[in-house]
This record gives C-alpha cells, structure tokens and sequence, in this order.
C-alpha cells in the first residue's frame, strides 16, 4: 500500500516537526510527508527547492533520501490550524497526493515509536483513532452526546453510530475508500461556522464551557464525524498516545511546555518528573534532521537522566 503522511504546523513547531519527521523515517516510513505550514520555513530546511509537481503554489521539497522526501507547503489562511485538518487532507488527494491509497495526519508534537508496518495494517481495519485520556468514557447516553446530537438534528445529518469514548484529533489515518469520514468532519466544521457561530480561529478552552457544543473546537467536530460517518473505524485506547502505561505506537506532547521548550531539572524539582513524550522526543531529534545543535541534543538527554533520577523520590503526583 503506498501511503502518505502529513501534519499542519507553524512556529517553533518546527521542532516538532523534526523529531515527528525523524521517527517516521527511523520507524521505516518511506514516501512522501506532506507539511502544512504558516509563516516561514524551518530553518534546517532551507535547502528545499522549488517543486512544480506538487500542485501547490510555491511548494518546495527537501530531499531526506532518495526514498523519503518533506514537502512544504504554504497555506494562507485566518483559521486555526487545528480547524483546517480535514480540508488539509482532502486538498493533499485532489492535488499533491493523488496516487496515495491512505493518508495519515500526525499533530507536529507527535513522534512515532513502532514499525511503520504496523500503521499500513492498522489503516486496512477501518479509519485508525486514538481515545482521549480525559473524558475517554463517553457512553452514548453521555450528556455531550446528547447535546452533539441535538445539534446533529439541527444540521440536518444522522447519527449513524454509538460510540463510547472520546477521541483525540491530533492523529487519523485513513484510506482513500474511506475517505468519506473526512467530507464528513469537514462538513461538520462547517456546519459549527454557519450554523453555531463558531469562530475559526478557536482554539481556546478558556471562554467556553464544558458542555457547549463546541468546547474543544476540531476535537469535538472531529468525535460528532466519527459519530455521524458511515466509514468503519478501528480505535485504540489512551495508551496509543502514551497518555497511559502500556502504549507502543506513538507519544503525543499534549499540553505545555512542549519537550523542545522545558527545562527538565527545573520542573523535576518542582516535582514534575519528565513524561513519557518528553524522552520519546528527544530520542527522535537528532537524525536524520537535527533543528537544534548536537550539544543540545546531549544536554537534553543528559538533563532527562537525571531529572528521572530525582522523580524517583520526588513528585507532585
């Protein structure tokens, strides 16, 4: 199957970005990662070159290896990108990645732990999903269902299934078969704008409430699609993500300060010892592409050793 990959990202999300990059080609991905980006382009990828075949304006591609190549492409847009995730997907197969049988979205504080081999298998059960580790059980009889599905009859589209948890958005795959699960939680973004006044460029918790209907912006446009699709689905508990003990598939650096960003020791002895994504992403920041110095690399690491030690008899929780 050939597939692709890609992910949204602007700022020193580039960072991210690497190490996503690094552990997808160290995990044994081969193909073409598509990026998504606002502003300017990493500094590490300054090398990248003028690529007329992308479709894109003004997309450009760094070479990582014959066999694995980062295409960059420009977005210009008032949405939080975050919002714009499934027309992301959608324009990729209509234009840059016609020829890809599945497409997997990665947020860029995502690094991969497992052989690509075993996402290719995941994808072929149906469209591959990862469950929240807050507000994970969530019955059909929960109330935000029940306020999701008033706002389904509004919008005039069907539940078409019961689901039980609560799922993240910063990670899908999908086959081109089912590619109907993104039309569908592009329509039901659409629908929160026109129908609900929800603002695009929301991605902000703190002005609303744990009940409205789109309290977690995407994330919750993106459960009502999975809800209302007619695609199968094939989903994996919290530990997918590595928000539990027991994962082997990926890490994902919810929340701040990101692992670029945090002063290990520091936080250590505030009693916050480093996290599971912490140390998978800078086990993933050197290679193939670096976005900071080798130094750097070995200080973190060297930081993360010890800001372990001192979590072994120290911590909040």
């Amino acid at each position: 199957m050939k597939s692709a990959v890609c992910t949204l990202f602007e700022g020193n999300y580039h960072h991210g970005l690497a190490a996503l990059s690094n552990s997808l080609f160290n995990n044994g991905f081969r193909g073409d990662f598509f990026v998504g980006f606002r502003g300017a382009l990493p500094p590490w990828a300054n090398t990248a070159y003028a690529n007329a075949d992308l479709n894109w304006e003004n997309g450009k591609t760094l070479k990582i290896a014959e066999d694995y190549k980062i295409h960059f492409l420009p977005i210009v847009t008032d949405w939080h990108l975050a919002n714009l995730k499934p027309d992301f997907m959608l324009d990729l197969w209509s234009k840059s990645a016609k020829e890809a049988a599945s497409l997997f979205y990665f947020d860029p504080d995502i690094v991969i732990k497992c052989s690509w081999s075993f996402y290719e298998k995941w994808v072929g059960f149906g469209v591959a999903l990862v469950h929240e580790i807050i507000a994970n059980d969530c019955p059909p009889n929960h109330p935000r269902r029940g306020i999701w599905k008033e706002a389904i009859d509004k919008i005039d589209m069907k539940v078409e299934r019961d689901v039980h948890s609560y799922i993240n958005s910063g990670f899908c795959g999908v086959t081109k078969s089912n590619i109907e699960f993104l039309e569908t939680w592009s329509k039901v973004i659409q629908a929160f704008i026109h129908s609900f006044g929800f603002s695009i460029t929301h991605f902000d918790f703190k002005n609303f409430q744990p009940w409205d209907i789109y309290f977690a912006g995407d994330q919750d446009a993106f459960n009502i699609a999975a809800m209302c699709s007619k695609s199968p689905l094939s989903e994996m508990g919290p530990e997918a993500m590595d928000f539990i003990h027991g994962g082997f598939t990926m890490s994902h650096a919810v929340g701040g300060p990101k692992p670029w960003d945090k002063h290990f020791i520091t936080s250590a002895l505030k009693g916050i010892p480093p996290s599971f994504p912490d140390k998978a992403y800078w086990n993933y920041a050197g290679f193939p592409t670096a976005s900071c110095t080798k130094n750097k690399i070995k200080i973190k690491q060297m930081s993360i050793k010890i800001a372990s030690l001192i979590g072994r008899f120290y911590r909040k929780y």
